[in-house]
């Protein structure tokens, strides 16, 4: 399980994520995932960075496990902090993040990629915001920068996923293209990116950030004190011990047969 950083030129780095089986990150894995975006768009060589994902998907949010693990609030509060450290290190970044999507891109994965400069998916990503069946609420401060305001809260309230065409015609996805040239196509538009003058790019982003006509990181902090207080009433705990008890009780079975083996005459 990392965050590393590679630089296939010297110009554009790729700061890769991959936590098994499905990259939803544990507290420690979104300050790593801050830490290393910040520091590629600190480097001044760096013109470029590209965001992306090793295994199944870009990324499943957090670590429910975790934070069922966990006891009072002290996971869940983590998460609230590394969730927004990371969303933060990608819309600060000095210089443009492309966000290189494939397979489901939910929770936390919309919050990368909506705070992306750019956005490259493959065939078979899909983006959505399972929260509501998760026991949190965020990140709609991200998908209403990936679809239009109704289209938005449709998608929150029904927990549904919108694919990456979809977002392509929406105009919030640059290129769809297969699965196998992702990569390539992300470093494709990111290398046109760095052929930019190194300073006008860093200045570009700071004048694009600046007329925002949206405080991200302050509106999904908003976002986030929901989130506590349906934890609070329990509401939110409710939720996330019933997420996947069916493979819980499926894996303690599995667990239980060796014994029930030894014992049987």
């Amino acid at each position: 399980m990392s965050v590393s950083t590679s630089r296939p030129e010297p110009p554009v780095a790729v700061v890769t994520v991959d936590f098994p089986p499905v990259n939803a990150l544990p507290v420690q894995g979104w300050y790593d995932l801050a830490a290393a975006v910040g520091a590629a768009g600190a480097d001044p060589a760096v013109r470029c960075v590209v965001l992306e994902a090793a295994g199944r998907g870009f990324n499943a949010g957090v670590d429910l496990k975790e934070i069922r693990r966990s006891p009072g609030h002290e996971a869940l509060i983590g998460a609230n902090h590394g969730c927004a450290a990371a969303f933060s290190a990608v819309y600060d970044c000095p210089v443009p993040v492309i966000a290189a999507v494939h397979g489901f891109c939910l929770g936390g994965g919309v919050g990368l990629a909506g705070n992306a400069d750019a956005v490259v998916a493959s065939e078979d990503a899909v983006f959505g915001l399972p929260e509501l069946d998760r026991g949190a609420l965020g990140a709609a401060t991200h998908l209403a920068r990936l679809v239009p305001q109704h289209l938005m809260r449709t998608l929150y309230f029904t927990s549904r996923t919108v694919t990456a065409q979809e977002l392509h015609r929406h105009g919030s996805v640059w290129r769809v293209v297969p699965r196998a040239g992702l990569r390539a196509a992300a470093l494709e538009l990111a290398r046109e990116i760095a052929a930019k003058d190194g300073a006008l790019l860093r200045l570009a982003k700071a004048a694009l950030n600046g007329i925002d006509p949206v405080d991200v990181r302050r509106s999904y902090r908003y976002e986030q004190g929901f989130t506590f207080e349906a934890g609070l009433c329990g509401a939110g705990n409710r939720l996330r011990e019933a997420f996947g008890r069916p493979e819980r009780e499926q894996e303690e079975q599995q667990e239980k047969a060796p014994e029930r083996e030894r014992e049987a005459p």
